[in-house]
């Protein structure tokens, strides 16, 4: 476990990599050892993605000791993985702001330093952007830039990592692959490539007996550029032989070395620097521990993910007591899921790489047989549910909204296109909060609405989420999407009756005869807080309209308010572009009302990272500002 007396007396001296450069190889490990304390001390008490960034501390100091960052790129993938590159680049002491809103982002960003190569925050894109800088490097004539992409986490499952490696193996490139194998992405990682990183060996004497010949016929002139990748073929070939195996990175032309031992700072450092230097694309496959150096955390790494707030001494979670708050919309999900599936054999459940997350794990356990973890695979996720829709299946796909925007092809192209019965459940949608812009669902309103075939809704509340699923899974619906937010609900006593609602049909919440206001999903319940507060300090009279479904839309609910109002405000939790709002516009337009409308969404911006709260009242969205639009419209 840590000490909170721990005395960083290296840490403290390192302000940038050039501090760290300046050290012996044989401080590194001591180095580590401070860095992971001082992790394991911030993240008790502001919690973060935690044991990614442990498992990765000897990689992250011998990176920025061998190679000359910022000029040497280093692209992460996914971020979970970099808080010690944050803290060795300039950010120690704002580290206590990591995840906070206007303190350090959540992921890195070249926005907000220059060691941050590229942004991340979506899984697999490292290969392929890294690939980009290295050739643009040569392109620029920059032969002594060395671009580094860092790819792990369970990463290696998506089909863009494969899509970048494809690439390296056959475009002119000096890029090195480092894959950080801890057998993990957020749950356990799945998967054919899984099981094949764990049973991948190779000798590090035959590596280095490589490189030296390799160099040795430079030097003599039977090698040159022309025969090196025969050469590779061959030896390739030879290594196969002995091994009794075939490398599926060596049979792409691409050089591999290890896997080693990631924990062994001295001895990654000395790898890095011998094959840094290397022509051609080259991986270097480390076996590294999640949560490495926390007992707890190495137990169970899924946990401890993001575990929220612990003491650091005894690995003790901080939690509250939850027995009278409403559920998380994510575990209503869950549980209404096995429901169902308890009377709809058809019924099968889908996530990538997001069990715990989803709540689909509940499935997992109760029916294993009837629930699929595809790894980080969204548009494998989405095709795969359509394949098994063809079939006679009812597949429920749960996908975070900001991870759905990767499968944007597969959702009209084997879905959509089809009809097919396939029902996407997005979680996260809206505003997240701490994770900021790569994972806030801002767009999945605007995005899927053009989709012909598609039924769109939210879930105003908890017993909305359970009728809106059952109806979901009733026969001849086709593709149906339900998105629901981050979070709990308003409603403890939150079972009720499974009814169907009528698609496309929204509800009038209440009366009123000055204005009316539409909303879509969660945000209504804020609106209708702000909507008695009104009336009751202005004496304002507020018609409210849930509306349900935005695809396809309440067209008798809008002719009502249409004929009726003379003001409407719509207020989505989604950006305002394309989206709820636009929709009723558009109706308004078509059918020749000439209503005076407000709308009320997320700008046209990427917003921030803070806690759910300070971000609604950024974007004028609390329940005070939602007030304030509704007094002062005219």
């Amino acid at each position: 476990m840590s000490n909170e007396n721990t005395t960083y007396n290296l840490l403290e001296t390192i302000n940038y990599p050039e501090d760290l450069r300046r050290l012996s190889v044989e401080q590194l490990p001591q180095v580590c050892d401070e860095l992971r304390q001082d992790i394991i001390q911030e993240l008790s008490n502001n919690p973060g993605h935690f044991a990614a960034s442990l498992g990765t501390i000897e990689l992250t100091v011998a990176l920025h000791y061998v190679l000359n960052t910022p000029y040497d790129r280093i692209v992460w993938d996914v971020g979970h993985q970099a808080y010690g590159h944050k803290i060795l680049t300039g950010r120690r002491k704002a580290f206590c702001t990591n995840r906070k809103f206007r303190g350090i982002r959540p992921f890195p960003t070249p926005e907000e330093s220059e060691y941050d190569s590229f942004a991340c925050g979506h899984a697999s894109n490292s290969i392929s952007a890294a690939l980009g800088m290295a050739v643009a490097a040569e392109k620029k004539g920059e032969k002594d830039r060395h671009v580094v992409a860092v790819i792990g986490d369970g990463s290696m499952s998506g089909g863009l990592a494969f899509e970048g490696l494809n690439n390296a193996s056959s475009t002119p490139n000096n890029l090195l692959i480092i894959l950080n194998d801890n057998d993990m992405a957020i749950d356990r990682s799945v998967g054919g490539m899984k099981q094949y990183l764990f049973n991948m060996t190779t000798s590090n004497r035959y590596n280095q007996w490589r490189f030296k010949l390799s160099k040795l016929l430079f030097k003599l002139g039977i090698l040159n550029e022309e025969r090196r990748k025969a050469w590779i073929r061959f030896s390739n070939s030879l290594k196969s032989l002995a091994a009794q195996q075939q490398n599926i990175f060596e049979g792409m032309n691409i050089r591999y070395f290890g896997p080693i031992d990631g924990h062994d700072v001295k001895n990654v450092a000395r790898i890095l620097r011998d094959i840094k230097d290397l022509e051609g694309p080259k991986i270097l496959h480390l076996h590294t521990t999640k949560g490495k150096g926390f007992e707890p955390a190495e137990k169970d790494p899924g946990i401890w993910h993001a575990p929220g707030k612990f003491d650091p001494e005894t690995g003790e979670r901080k939690t509250c007591d939850e027995s009278n708050l409403p559920p998380r919309f994510q575990d209503v999900f869950g549980e209404t899921l096995v429901e169902l599936a308890e009377k709809n054999p058809r019924i099968v459940g889908i996530t990538p790489a997001m069990p715990s997350g989803s709540s689909l794990c509940k499935l997992m356990d109760a029916m294993p047989d009837r629930a699929f973890d595809v790894g980080i695979a969204e548009g494998h996720a989405a095709t795969f549910a359509g394949g098994l829709a063809k079939e006679g299946l009812q597949p429920f796909c749960a996908i975070y909204s900001s991870f759905m925007q990767r499968a944007y092809d597969n959702v009209i192209h084997d879905v959509a296109l089809l009809n097919l019965p396939v029902v996407f459940c997005l979680d996260r949608a809206g505003l997240v909060g701490e994770d900021g812009p790569t994972h806030h669902g801002a767009f999945d309103l605007s995005y899927f609405r053009p989709i012909p075939n598609l039924t769109i809704s939210s879930p105003m509340d908890e017993h909305e989420l359970r009728k809106l699923m059952y109806t979901a899974q009733l026969p001849d619906k086709g593709p149906f999407v339900i998105r629901y937010p981050r979070g709990r609900g308003v409603l403890v006593d939150w079972k009720c009756p499974l009814e169907e609602i009528p698609v496309g049909k929204g509800r009038k919440l209440k009366d009123g005869k000055d204005m009316a206001i539409i909303t879509i999903g969660p945000i209504g319940n804020t609106v209708a807080r702000a909507i008695r507060r009104a009336e009751q300090e202005k004496g304002i009279s507020i018609a409210h309209y849930d509306l349900r479904f935005l695809k396809p839309i309440d067209e008798d609910m809008l002719h009502e308010i249409g004929k009726n109002f003379h003001r409407i405000v719509t207020i989505e939790d989604g950006v305002k572009k394309g989206g709820m709002g636009s929709a009723v516009l558009e109706f308004m337009a078509d059918n020749g009302y000439a209503p005076h409308i407000e709308r009320i969404g997320l700008p046209d911006s990427f917003v921030e990272h803070g806690s759910p709260q300070e971000l609604y009242q950024l974007c004028g969205m609390d329940e005070e500002a939602i007030y304030q639009r509704i007094v002062n419209f005219e």
